[in-house]
């Protein structure tokens, strides 16, 4: 494995890990019982909350509390990052798509879930998704990379933000 991949998947697994201790207080007092996924969590993700669906999706790709699946984790990300999400879901969806878990492997999807993740993120996180972004498109064509810029405009146009 290449020294850029490397540093790329550490990246992803940094981000995944923030996302659980943000969604529960500091490392430190973060416990077991917080991490479960309760009933009543997943009752607020089946509603709709997205902050619900990511956290779910986190819980998943990395087995907390519930089994290790990716194709759930990407189908909660993907509710959430529906809902325009950056803070994680759109990051983390873009991520699963590069990296073919849960889905197929598809550069075109990875790079335009990390571009919209990108244009709604700010500081040392929107540097580290536009480094992720820009990874991704290394491995890219032309075509696809300009298919990837469109398909992100569409789903900009169609998600307006609030």
């Amino acid at each position: 494995m290449t020294q850029r991949w490397t540093t790329f998947f550490a990246a992803a697994a940094a981000a995944v890990l923030v996302a659980v201790a943000a969604g529960v207080g500091s490392a430190q007092q973060a416990s077991v019982e917080e991490l479960r996924v309760s009933e009543e969590y997943l009752a607020k993700a089946e509603q709709g909350d997205a902050e619900a669906q990511n956290r779910l999706g986190v819980f998943y790709s990395i087995g907390l509390g519930v089994p290790e699946d990716d194709a759930e984790a990407v189908r909660w990300f993907r509710l959430a990052a529906e809902q325009g999400d950056a803070s994680a879901a759109q990051y983390s969806l873009g991520v699963m798509y590069n990296n073919g878990e849960g889905v197929p492997q598809d550069f075109v999807q990875a790079h335009m879930w990390l571009n919209l993740a990108t244009s709604r993120a700010s500081g040392e996180d929107r540097e580290r998704i536009v480094e992720n972004r820009d990874s991704v498109a290394q491995w890219m064509t032309p075509d696809q990379l300009a298919e990837a810029q469109r398909l992100a405009r569409e789903w900009d146009a169609a998600h307006p933000r609030d």
